[in-house]
């Protein structure tokens, strides 16, 4: 099947031993894909690892923020500038290879049909998440539970960052109004698109914890991502 041009946002903060191994394993996958890596000035020198690689493929690209801004304002930038393009397809995924490049085709596949392909950890109630403890875990799923409550989004997996949007869906919704700039980032693109009227899907993937580098997550993130569900629900967001 040939698929239309796509591009694969990545956010990075000191990604320095994944990035040159997940863009080459991302290009990979499929000819239609490219990279865009939204870097937040890491001082591990990550911005400039990419950028030796933008100097030689013109399929890699790279914004630089002069801080660390967080994950959604650093989606924002992503889809405003694949907007400000021909992308037809564009991806949100993980530098630390939680997120396999080899679901990329699947998620293709399913976008002609969908406008928003989510990649779900717990669809049909199977847990699939490697190398988490199980404090994480039930953290996690406990969240996505009282997301579908809350608001009534019928996902099983709301706060996961591995997403496919078809150009029309991002371009349903007003960027600049975004609220979050956490991981709950995640459940309010998603809810703001299902309440557009638009074909929300989800796939089954597998996610692996980073073998390599730091994790992001704070009780922060955690506490916005509580307040927002009330706010989508309750219109205010």
């Amino acid at each position: 099947m040939d698929f239309p041009k796509s591009l694969v946002i990545i956010p990075t903060y000191n990604e320095k031993e994944n990035i040159t191994l997940i863009i080459t394993e991302v290009l990979s996958q499929n000819s239609c894909l490219e990279v865009l890596v939204v870097d937040d000035n890491s001082p591990d020198g990550t911005g400039a690892i990419v950028q030796d690689l933008v100097n030689e493929n013109a399929k890699v690209h790279l914004l630089t923020r002069q801080e660390k801004l967080g994950l959604g304002s650093a989606y924002v930038l992503g889809f405003e500038w694949a907007l400000a393009r021909d992308y037809q397809r564009i991806f949100e995924m993980d530098a630390d290879f939680s997120h396999s490049p080899k679901d990329l085709i699947r998620f293709l596949e399913k976008a002609e049909t969908h406008d928003l392909v989510l990649g779900s950890r717990y669809l049909d109630t199977k847990i699939s998440v490697i190398n988490w403890d199980m404090k994480r875990l039930i953290l996690s799923y406990a969240a996505n539970l009282y997301t579908r409550f809350v608001t009534r989004l019928p996902v099983s997996d709301a706060t996961g960052g591995f997403k496919c949007f078809r150009r029309e869906a991002l371009e349903a919704i007003d960027l600049s109004k975004m609220k979050s700039d956490g991981y709950c980032f995640q459940i309010e693109t998603t809810f703001k698109i299902w309440k557009k009227g638009l074909k929300v899907a989800e796939i089954p993937i597998v996610f692996t914890d980073r073998t390599r580098g730091t994790s992001k997550m704070s009780g922060g993130i955690i506490s916005e991502a509580f307040f927002l569900v009330l706010k989508l629900r309750l219109g205010l967001a």
